[in-house]
């Protein structure tokens, strides 16, 4: 499970918002000074997500909760999502040299097209298969559980 801290923003209801910040691994290295993609990092603002949730816990606004996403659901909507267009090309261009040009002595250009139309295909395909209920259920963020509440310390 893929855990991320993120800060409930408003509640409606059962419906809740939270903002994560998309983090970047270059300010925890202690290269950046010295590193071109550390000095990158610095110049570009970070980023702020927002999503909408369902949840049963006793949430005020400010909360952090630690939302979880599935590993394997990742792995295999990327997989999909790759894997499909990639495999319509190779096989659509292989039927298309093996059977169009080379055996009827089409031009190369027919290879190349049926390459391009099983990369389509594939990815119209995977587009399908990712649009579907259930991947768009598994992929959809789920709250863990809420972070302990920070007790402030005063300055002495």
């Amino acid at each position: 499970m893929i855990e991320e801290v993120a800060t409930v923003t408003a509640i409606d209801g059962d419906v809740i918002t939270v903002k994560s910040t998309i983090k970047s691994t270059c300010h925890s290295c202690h290269q950046q000074d010295d590193c071109g993609s550390g000095q990158i990092a610095k110049a570009i603002p970070h980023k702020a997500l927002t999503t909408k949730l369902t949840t049963s816990l006793a949430l005020n606004i400010g909360d952090e909760v630690v939302l979880g996403l599935p590993e394997g659901s990742i792995l295999s909507s990327a997989f999909e999502v790759y894997m499909l267009p990639l495999f319509g090309l190779v096989v659509f261009a292989a039927f298309g040299q093996f059977t169009l040009v080379e055996s009827y002595h089409f031009h190369e250009l027919v290879a190349l097209f049926f390459a391009v139309l099983g990369a389509t295909l594939g990815f119209f395909i995977a587009k399908y298969r990712q649009s579907s209920t259930q991947a768009s259920t598994a992929l959809q963020p789920k709250i863990m559980r809420k972070c302990a509440d920070t007790i402030p310390v005063k300055q002495i």
